[in-house]
């Protein structure tokens, strides 16, 4: 199997477990792997062979704009379980980046889920 990857999506979401954070869209940023087989989309040069990098985007936006979670940790898991359901993936490595500009550090957490 082959890996596909989104990186740097940048995602607006209301998150964290202060309340000045759920008054405010802070931006998390995601990277994503997902096992794939690209040979046959690379043989014919056929995008309706290859995962569709567009909709992958979205669902993570979508899983992330419906979710306003307390947790990266459950925004990863989330967009995880959304991403093997809907793109019958085997695997899938999710990282959360919520840079925290007050504190002077970014929060990561990373997570894989499925079989590779």
């Amino acid at each position: 199997m082959d890996t596909v990857s989104l990186r740097d999506l940048r995602v607006p979401a209301v998150i964290g477990v202060h309340d000045w954070e759920r008054e405010t869209e802070q931006t998390l940023v995601f990277a994503v792997e997902m096992t794939a087989d690209v040979a046959r989309a690379a043989s014919n040069d056929d995008i309706a062979d290859a995962l569709d990098y567009s909709a992958v985007a979205q669902t993570v936006r979508d899983v992330v704009g419906q979710g306003r979670f307390q947790l990266i940790e459950t925004a990863a898991e989330r967009v995880a379980g959304r991403l093997l359901t809907d793109y019958r993936l085997g695997w899938v490595r999710v990282e959360v980046a919520k840079p925290l500009a007050g504190e002077g550090y970014t929060a990561v957490i990373a997570i894989e889920r499925g079989r590779r």
